[in-house]
């Protein structure tokens, strides 16, 4: 439980004030006033005043942020706005750069640090049979198979890529359990006989082997992150799409969900945890821009049609939109919550 609060608060801040920094550094750029940059919600526990009046802030419970900017009928007594440097006092195509910037910095954040995995740790490398691990205890460490060794034939059926010769395993197990594995070692080609059972905890046969790891050099790293980044969103976008027509249902998680994925990434080591917040990034990132009142996409949406109509929505039924839009998104919230809790009981 405390690895789960622990992890769940590093994300959260991680992703929340990359996503509220977005908006801050744009808005200073922009010259727009900026009244406070908070993280956590609620009672104030720390406060710093800047020198020029602005307020960095620690709230209570942390479990999101704001990047609060004069002009947004947001001010709190005593706090004046300097004239012209209001958020809406500015044109559309500013407000539009500070609203966008908050998601754009999230989706960068994705990037840097897909790029970091790719870089540092390397991904597991599909295409060839080369073996990274052997699992204790299980036949591949009894028939004497080391790390670096090249599985090149089962049985005598030849296999160049990891899936192909794990079908080959199982499908040939299947069958006799005894198999005959043609490995190269360095410069020699053995020949190994292992008996792989059908595994009870796995509920199929297990040779227990995994394959190695393929890292990249720097600047790959970064062009291949962008490529990776991009097929994430490109698949959280279908899915999206096959729940809204009606192919398969959501799995939606709340803040006690995410807490529990949190805690066994986490635990799971280094790279996994920097993965995870990597995909709650993107998650953030892409979400916050579609065009839901209350988020910043539905006001993109009414500053976008702004640019192109050159009319304004009258600030008091924009206002009125978004407070809908927020009390519709707390009611989702509340009842994704309980759902979680639910799971969390049930599962224990």
């Amino acid at each position: 439980m405390l690895t789960s609060i622990i992890a769940f608060v590093i994300v959260i801040a991680v992703c929340v004030i990359v996503h509220e920094y977005g908006h801050y550094i744009t808005a200073k750029i922009l010259g727009v006033q900026v009244h406070e940059f908070a993280f956590g919600m609620g009672p104030v526990v720390l406060q710093r005043k800047a020198r020029n009046n602005m307020l960095w802030s620690w709230r209570l419970f942390p479990v999101g942020g704001f990047c609060r900017l004069a002009g947004m009928d947001e001010e709190e007594d005593g706090e004046r706005i300097i004239h012209g440097m209001g958020f809406n006092e500015q044109p559309a195509w500013k407000r539009f750069l500070i609203l966008l910037n908050g998601s754009a910095f999230n989706i960068l954040l994705a990037v840097v640090l897909m790029a970091l995995f790719l870089w540092g740790h390397g991904i597991l490398n599909m295409d060839s049979t080369r073996i990274g691990e052997i699992m204790p205890g299980f036949p591949s460490e009894q028939a004497g198979l080391r790390v670096g060794d090249e599985i090149l034939a089962v049985n005598g059926k030849t296999a160049a890529k990891w899936r192909e010769m794990s079908e080959l395993i199982r499908t040939e197990s299947t069958i006799n359990p005894d198999l005959t594995l043609i490995v190269r070692r360095g410069e020699d080609t053995l020949t190994l006989t292992v008996n792989v059972p059908n595994n009870e905890e796995y509920g199929r046969p297990m040779l227990g082997v995994s394959p190695s790891y393929t890292q990249y050099g720097f600047i790959q790293a970064c062009r291949s992150s962008l490529s990776y980044t991009y097929r994430m969103t490109k698949l959280m976008l279908q899915g999206l799409a096959e729940f809204v027509l009606g192919r398969q249902e959501a799995d939606v998680t709340g803040p006690v969900g995410i807490a529990s994925m949190s805690g066994r990434a986490m635990q799971s080591g280094f790279w996994d945890f920097l993965t995870f917040i990597a995909i709650i990034a993107l998650n953030l990132g892409i979400l916050n821009l579609f065009p839901i009142p209350a988020l910043d996409g539905g006001r993109l949406l009414f500053t976008l049609l702004e640019i192109i109509t050159r009319r304004r929505l009258p600030e008091k039924i924009e206002n009125w939109i978004h407070t809908a839009g927020f009390v519709v998104l707390i009611s989702l919230m509340v009842l994704i919550t309980c759902k979680d809790v639910y799971t969390l009981f049930l599962t224990h």
